[in-house]
């Protein structure tokens, strides 16, 4: 084995003459927070869920590790799936909604705060939307119920181009 040096796929287009421009959520944006809170109304079967933010449209990249969420679901065993609602992509496309694509099922067992992209390890805990109207992220609670007057408060952090 030999030592390497290498360089970022971003470095090398901020380093090319002449540079390639790169949008917002890549170099120079500024991050955004949408603040959310909600307390349940009545008990919610499993599967229940609350829409949380609605990311503005455009090419907007989410920051996991910068995102938080305090979550007080007494149900035994409760575990939280944080995703995106379906929603339709710059090129007219229907991109599929995924429940779970943030985080999927992280033990809420006890209330707590919890950073939120676990399942967006591979991407450095973001994801990129590109989409006509915003994108809906959305809780779910997938095993149990989520009972009457359980709460969810945070903040999901955020690059817009």
């Amino acid at each position: 084995m030999a030592v390497t040096t290498q360089e970022a796929t971003e470095y090398t287009n901020q380093t090319a003459t002449p540079p390639t421009i790169q949008d917002k959520t890549v170099l120079g944006g500024q991050v955004a927070i949408a603040y959310f809170t909600h307390d349940q109304s009545g008990a919610g079967d499993a599967t229940s869920s609350v829409a949380v933010v609605k990311l503005p449209a455009g090419r907007v990249r989410i920051l996991g590790a910068m995102s938080n969420v305090y979550v007080n679901w007494t149900t035994a065993s409760a575990t939280l799936d944080c995703g995106w609602d379906a929603y339709t992509d710059f090129g007219g496309t229907a991109v599929a909604a995924d429940p779970d694509g943030i985080d999927d099922g992280v033990s809420v067992d006890t209330a707590g705060s919890i950073s939120l992209g676990s399942a967006l390890t591979a991407t450095g805990n973001t994801k990129v939307f590109e989409s006509q109207s915003g994108v809906t992220i959305r809780l779910t609670s997938q095993d149990v119920a989520i009972a009457d007057g359980n709460d969810a408060v945070g903040y999901i952090a955020y690059v817009a181009d």
